[in-house]
C-alpha cells in the first residue's frame, strides 16, 4: 500500500470513492434525502475545492496488491501489463486551533476505506498517517473526530485509543442533524 498527500488534481478521485464508500457506510443509517444533502455538502467538487482552500489535508491510500499485474500467455511469450494501483481509501485532517487548555486540536473530518478493502489494515494506516501529520506540526495535540453514534466505526476508533468526549445532535442545515459522538485522542 502507498499513501500519498492529495492535491487539487486528486479531488475527483476522492469524489468518486465517496460515491461508493460514503453511501455504503450510511445506507442503513441515513435517509436518502439526508444522504444526498450530505454528499453534496461534503463531496461536490466545489465543496472539496473549498475544503482544500480552508486547510483540509487529504491523503489517499493506493492498494498496490489489488490486481497490480496481469499476465497473458501467447505462444510461450508472457506479456506483463502494469496497471496503476487503485485508490482504496482516504482521510482528511484540518488544524482547528488551541483549546482552552492550550492543546492544539486537529479535526479528522473523513476517514473511509472502500467496502471491498475494509478489514485489511488500510484504515489503521490512514489513521497512522494522520498521527504523523499532526506530530509533524505539534508536540501538544489532540485529534478529534465526529462519528455517527450508529456507525460501526465507533469500535474501530475505541480500539485505536480514542475516547468519547461529547455526544450531541448537530444541525447541518436543511432540517437535518448529525447524531454524533465527538471522540478524541491526545498525542
Amino acid at each position: 500500500m502507498e499513501i500519498r498527500k492529495a492535491t487539487s488534481n486528486d479531488l475527483m478521485t476522492i469524489h468518486n470513492m465517496a460515491q461508493v464508500v460514503f453511501r455504503h457506510t450510511y445506507r442503513d443509517i441515513l435517509s436518502q434525502e439526508q444522504m444526498e444533502y450530505m454528499m453534496d455538502m461534503m463531496y461536490s467538487m466545489p465543496n472539496l475545492e473549498k475544503q482544500l482552500e480552508e486547510g483540509h489535508h487529504y491523503y489517499i491510500a493506493y492498494d498496490r496488491c489489488a490486481d497490480s499485474r496481469n499476465h497473458e500467455s501467447k505462444d510461450q511469450t508472457v506479456t506483463v501489463v502494469q496497471k496503476a494501483a487503485p485508490p482504496c481509501g482516504y482521510v482528511s485532517v484540518q488544524y482547528e486551533g488551541p483549546d482552552s487548555e492550550g492543546i492544539e486540536v486537529f479535526h479528522l473530518h473523513k476517514i473511509y476505506v472502500m467496502p471491498d478493502r475494509q478489514g485489511l489494515g488500510i484504515g489503521l494506516k490512514l489513521f497512522q498517517t494522520v498521527i504523523a501529520h499532526v506530530r509533524d506540526l505539534s508536540s501538544n495535540a489532540r485529534i478529534e473526530l465526529n462519528v455517527n453514534k450508529f456507525n460501526s466505526a465507533v469500535n474501530f476508533y475505541k480500539h485505536l485509543g480514542m475516547r468519547i468526549l461529547l455526544e450531541e445532535d448537530f444541525p447541518i442545515g436543511n432540517g437535518f442533524y448529525k447524531t454524533d459522538y465527538i471522540m478524541g485522542l491526545d498525542l
